[in-house]
């Protein structure tokens, strides 16, 4: 069983600046990617940021430039640093992972952390 807990969400005015961060605990023992959706308001869940195994990233093009993704190994975490944070990033961001061992491989979903960008 795999747990993800999300955290470092919250309100922020347009400008600034937040962490997120999503620890995974349990059975794993190979990843093939980490990464941080969102979903808006009446809008699909879309991607935001990719890490894959291999350490390549993929941002949406709306982020590129003001979102970082990066993980600690060790501490299976992933963190999404966003900066220069618009309106329209208001969202619940949730971040996933991809397990591939133990098998069968299985992707994971976070609970959800909310993040509101205020004017």
């Amino acid at each position: 069983q795999v747990q993800l807990v999300e955290s470092g969400g919250g309100l922020v005015q347009a400008g600034g600046s937040l962490r997120l961060s999503c620890a995974a605990s349990g059975s794993i023992f190979g990843l093939n990617f980490m990464g941080w959706y969102r979903q808006a308001p009446g809008k699909q869940r879309e991607l935001v940021a990719h890490l894959s195994n291999s350490g390549s990233t993929n941002y949406a093009d709306s982020v590129k430039g003001r979102f970082t993704i990066s993980r600690d190994n060790a501490k299976n975490t992933v963190y999404l640093q966003m900066n220069s944070l618009k309106l329209e990033d208001t969202a619940v961001y949730y971040c996933s992972i991809g397990v591939v061992a133990p098998e069968p491989p299985y992707t994971y979903w976070g609970q959800g952390t909310q993040v509101t960008v205020s004017s």
